[in-house]
């Protein structure tokens, strides 16, 4: 007998897709309380490696990241594909900071400072992936997607440009003066804060490329939206015009009988 792929019925189907949109929306409220606390943190200049509840907290939400990965693999029918897509996505939810804090790992500020964001990568990609079922047609759903990563892209390097920069630059004195530095650079227009120390440098680099990256993308769409549009109005006017003659014809054709009934 040849083997034959049965397919998978709509009702298996549809709730493994419920299943994933749970598990989904469960890493992004955990995403957010991990930004709330790395805001919180970052605000009241607390160490992170020193908040016990921060540690505890992130290593908590990293199983889970691992928990999701590992249940989406049995759901996902090609095995090693799987493996090969997101298996930098299994790395990123490894708890390095619980592994720094237990092992008593040196490293500099700056760096145990970018640790902490490694997770947020897992965090994006979900977040990606929610935006695109939540929107109506694939454009929708790409252009939700940048918007979901410009946005949190712009508040990380706000974020982390002020952590590094409001002890030796006088421009930036307030978390607000890093985030209006963030949004003009990624914008390409320049800013009157300029960047001081070497991590201050590279995120304005990374966000200036990413403005170039994103920013057409946005053109792209509006102009998608514009033709798409335009071509329903063009449709709908050419669907009434072609009604028109039809209801004459018949408005002339119903009389015309009438008299020959009557003769």
């Amino acid at each position: 007998m040849d083997n034959v792929t049965k397919p998978i019925p709509d009702h298996k189907r549809g709730a493994k897709r419920r299943i994933l949109l749970i598990l989904h929306i469960l890493v992004l409220l955990m995403s957010i309380a991990l930004i709330v606390l790395i805001s919180y943190d970052a605000f009241r200049n607390i160490s992170f490696i020193a908040n016990e509840m921060y540690l505890k907290l992130q290593f908590w939400i990293c199983l889970f990241f691992i928990f999701d990965i590992i249940v989406e693999f049995f759901l996902y029918p090609k095995k090693w594909t799987y493996i090969c897509q997101h298996l930098l996505f299994f790395i990123v939810s490894i708890p390095y900071l619980n592994i720094i804090a237990y092992y008593n790992i040196q490293l500099s500020p700056e760096m145990l400072y970018l640790v902490r964001f490694i997770p947020m990568i897992r965090a994006a990609y979900v977040l990606a992936i929610v935006l695109g079922v939540l929107s109506t047609d694939k454009i929708s759903s790409m252009f939700a997607a940048y918007v979901g990563l410009l946005i949190t892209t712009v508040y990380f390097a706000s974020l982390m440009f002020f952590i590094e920069e409001h002890y030796v630059n006088p421009g930036v004195s307030t978390f607000w003066s890093s985030l209006w530095w963030a949004f003009m650079d990624v914008t390409t227009v320049g800013c009157n804060i300029n960047a001081i120390t070497p991590t201050g440098k590279v995120l304005a680099v990374i966000l200036a490329a990413e403005g170039l990256i994103l920013f057409p993308v946005f053109t792209v769409y509006i102009t998608n939206a514009m033709t798409r549009k335009s071509s329903d109005n063009t449709q709908q006017g050419d669907n009434t015009t072609s009604s028109k003659p039809a209801n004459a014809t018949a408005a002339t054709v119903a009389p015309a009988v009438a008299s020959t009934a009557s003769n």
